[in-house]
């Protein structure tokens, strides 16, 4: 487990350090007093930018006055089978772009961070996932497949990439200045090519969450039956192999060049796909839900992924690298939850056997785990332990 995390200024924290002992740890002050920081910079031991979104000069803290951001560093002291393993990321210079990562002191790309910690988390933000904007869900889902398969985020980005580089030769296409037909060939062989990847993966995903799903039964969250839509990820779950899904990605961009050119954006491809989710118990789509009930279902959802992640990560290979250990990330979790869905939410994370690290305005909420978590006040800047 994380056993000490340290702020420089990050955020609104110019030096702060926590040093948990307890699986769960609960943070609670007023609204603006930093709890969803710390859980940003623990989001930040994965790549990717964090549960914010947020780019790294955003998180650099600033004094009034100040222009940019300064340089911040966010630290952890990581205590796996009795030996330390020291984790690091952040900018060197005031609104530095790109954030560097530190394993042990020795510099590491970021991918390697996975090879110690998974953050999976859930946020306020997602209590209308399913009402929300369908790229928002994808993002969402993506993030749940890249915890459990790596190459997915490269996949994704090198679709992303190439997807990008084809609609600006389009668009000069459609502006007088011609198109080099093979380069748009290139282009979409190599959207195919990724394409199929991330969809082979996404329906790989969806499939295994739909077992943990199942398996979890109603206890006490709803269940959600998922879905996914768009052609790649129709045929990868009908069991279509990876040429014949790159086939058809690249048919359908050269049938659409004229109306994405037209468009100046890409109306056909994977990035247009979409997670779906109908609530079983009253057999109807989680969009038309209340809040309350989509973020139960969210919750089920987070819950079964990391019953999947510790049910086929942690198990030792030797003919894989190492996986690291999901860490769960609940921002706001008792907002719009009863008080019998909150007990059990508490009872459920204690179950996972994970660290978890949990944020809310009143301590009152997190009664039931008195005793059994640590709570820390965030105030002035400052964690303060309870005792």
């Amino acid at each position: 487990m994380i056993t000490a995390l340290t702020l420089t200024d990050f955020r609104s924290y110019a030096a702060a350090r926590l040093e948990p002992d307890r699986a769960i740890t609960v943070l609670h002050g007023a609204n603006g007093a930093g709890k969803t920081n710390v859980l940003e910079a623990l989001s930040l031991f994965t790549p990717g930018r964090g549960l914010r979104g947020a780019t790294a000069p955003e998180m650099g803290r600033r004094e009034p006055g100040e222009r940019s951001g300064r340089a911040w560093a966010v630290a952890a002291v990581l205590t796996v089978d009795g030996d330390e393993v020291r984790l690091g990321t952040g900018v060197q210079s005031a609104g530095g772009a790109r954030r560097t990562v530190r394993i042990d002191g020795e510099t590491a790309p970021p991918g390697r961070l996975l090879d110690w910690l998974r953050p999976v988390w859930a946020t306020p933000e997602q209590d209308r996932l399913f009402s929300d904007a369908r790229a928002e869900r994808l993002k969402f889902f993506d993030r749940l497949v890249f915890a459990a398969d790596p190459d997915h985020a490269a996949h994704v980005a090198a679709y992303e990439k190439a997807l990008r580089e084809r609609l600006r030769l389009l668009v000069d296409g459609a502006e007088g200045r011609a198109a080099d037909p093979l380069w748009l060939d290139a282009l979409e062989s190599r959207l195919g090519q990724s394409g199929a990847a991330a969809a082979l993966a996404r329906a790989g995903a969806r499939r295994d969450l739909q077992t943990a799903i199942d398996a979890r039964g109603d206890r006490p969250f709803p269940q959600a039956d998922l879905g996914l839509t768009g052609e790649a990820e129709t045929m990868a779950a009908e069991g279509a192999d990876a040429e014949a899904i790159a086939a058809s990605i690249r048919e359908g961009l050269s049938r659409s060049r004229a109306r994405d050119a037209a468009a100046g954006r890409s109306l056909f491809g994977p990035h247009r796909s979409d997670l779906t989710a109908l609530h079983r118990e009253k057999n109807r789509p989680a969009a038309e839900g209340s809040s309350g009930e989509q973020k139960a279902l969210v919750l089920n959802l987070v819950l079964a992924q990391l019953n999947r992640l510790t049910g086929s990560l942690l198990i030792p290979d030797a003919a894989k690298p190492r996986a690291g250990t999901p860490l769960l990330l609940l921002d706001e979790a008792p907002a719009h939850l009863d008080a019998a869905r909150r007990a059990a939410l508490f009872d459920e994370v204690e179950a996972l056997g994970l660290q978890a690290f949990m944020t809310g305005t009143e301590p009152e909420l997190f009664a039931p785990l008195r005793g059994r978590a640590g709570f820390i006040r965030v105030e002035g800047g400052a964690l303060i332990p309870e005792t």
